[in-house]
Formats: structure tokens, C-alpha cells, sequence
């Protein structure tokens, strides 16, 4: 009987140790996938950390490069086109000779995007203040712009919310909103309009060149961060190299 007892006893214990090993072993899968199997240590501060930095970096970088000149304008990926809207207005306008206000306007709106792109980090590098340790653990096990997307998801009310004033006063200094009064008059004063379908088409011009230059921030941003989580030479300091040196 002791026999026995001894013997069940004995392979409970055996169940009960391989079931802890690959418990264990589980965690220890979990933990390495979470850490982009690094074998060095790696805190929910520093992951958090690590992403608010990249972050920082991919928006100060973004906002440098398309506030320079052209660089909304010369930018095939960012440039602003007239809207969509509008394009029975430009083909009319072009069609009758008048593609130098045309060109006029979408310079003008570029020129307000590079403006006020000037504003962007400081928006930008605010709004990443609110990363919680949850948020930062689902966007390091994420896609290559999974911080982008959270920083577009929670911010983007807010942060038009703050870059329209600066499109505005952008539109109205570059000339835009005057450049765009001299195409829908020019438009309107065509004697082919009805051609073209006729009727004014006058969309919002600071939503839309808001809209437009937030994407265009968003766009590089988001290359960035790609460029960081994939490219070692872009992590440029420890914390960096130490949350996504091992992906």
C-alpha cells in the first residue's frame, strides 16, 4: 500500500514540475516575443520610453523637413493638390488658358502647409506626453507605424484643433485664400463653365490645406518610425538601440 502511495505520489509530482516547466517556458516565449527576443532586460518604462522618443524624434524630423522650402511643394508623397472638388474648376481654368492661377493657388497651399509645419513638433511632442505602460506594450508588439497610428487616433481633434489657427494665419499670409478668390472668379466669369458641369465649387480651403498638412506630417512621421524600428543606424541613442535593437 505504501508502495503505491509512494508511486502516485511520486507522478503527481513529475505532472506537476513539467506542467511549471512549460508554464514557465510559456512566460519565458511571451516575455522574449514582447521584447523582440532580446535576451537583456527591458521595463515598461523603457519600452514607453523608447517610444515616446521615437516618437519625438520622427515628429521633430517631420516638422524640419517639410517646413524647409518646397518641402511640401517639391514632394510627390505630400504635395497639395486642389481638391477633389475642384477638379472641373482646374480643368476648366486650364483648358481656357489660365493654368498660371491654377499654379498660383497650389503653390500658395503649399507654402501655408510648410508655414505652418513650423508649429508641428510642439503639438506633436505634447500630445505623446499621455502614453500609458498599456498603450506602449501594444504598440511595441505592433506594425512598423503602430505608434503613428495611436498618435493620429488620440490626437487628431486636438491637434487640428491647434494647427487650423496657424493655417489660417499660413493661408492668408502666402497669399492662398487670394490666389484662390482670383481662381473661382476667373472660373465663374468663363463663358464654358456650364460645359463643365457649372455651378460654384467652393470648398473650405483651411480644412482642407489643414487636413492635407496633417497628413503630410502624419506621412513622415510614420517613415520614421519604420526607419527606427527596422534600421539600427536610426537608433541613434541607447534607449533606443535597447527597446528596438533585438525587432
Amino acid at each position: 500500500m505504501k508502495k503505491i502511495t509512494f508511486a502516485a505520489l511520486f507522478l503527481l509530482c513529475s505532472v506537476v514540475m513539467v506542467n511549471a516547466q512549460g508554464l514557465l517556458g510559456n512566460a519565458k516565449n511571451a516575455l522574449n516575443s514582447l521584447k523582440g527576443g532580446k535576451s537583456g532586460s527591458l521595463s515598461s518604462d523603457d519600452i514607453v520610453a523608447g517610444l515616446k522618443e521615437a516618437l519625438s524624434q520622427g515628429a521633430q524630423k517631420s516638422a524640419s523637413k517639410l517646413s524647409a522650402v518646397d518641402g511640401f511643394f517639391k514632394d510627390a508623397a505630400v504635395k497639395i493638390l486642389l481638391p477633389p472638388e475642384a477638379a472641373k474648376v482646374e480643368k476648366a481654368l486650364r483648358s481656357a488658358g489660365f493654368g498660371k492661377q491654377v499654379d498660383d493657388a497650389i503653390l500658395s497651399l503649399n507654402r501655408a502647409a510648410e508655414d505652418a509645419a513650423k508649429s508641428a513638433a510642439p503639438i506633436f511632442l505634447n500630445a505623446v506626453k499621455g502614453m500609458t505602460v498599456q498603450d506602449g506594450l501594444g504598440i511595441l508588439k505592433g506594425p512598423d507605424t503602430a505608434a503613428t497610428a495611436y498618435l493620429r487616433k488620440g490626437t487628431t481633434s486636438q491637434l487640428t484643433a491647434a494647427f487650423r489657427p496657424v493655417i489660417d494665419t499660413s493661408l492668408q499670409k502666402t497669399g492662398a485664400t487670394k490666389y484662390w478668390k482670383v481662381v473661382f472668379e476667373t472660373y465663374n466669369k468663363l463663358p464654358l463653365v456650364s460645359s463643365f458641369g457649372g455651378g460654384k465649387v467652393d470648398p473650405d480651403l483651411s480644412s482642407y490645406a489643414t487636413s492635407k498638412a496633417m497628413d503630410g506630417v502624419f506621412y513622415y512621421v510614420a517613415q520614421e518610425e519604420k526607419n527606427i524600428r527596422t534600421n539600427p543606424a536610426a537608433q541613434v541613442t541607447d534607449l533606443l538601440k535597447k527597446v528596438f535593437g533585438g525587432k
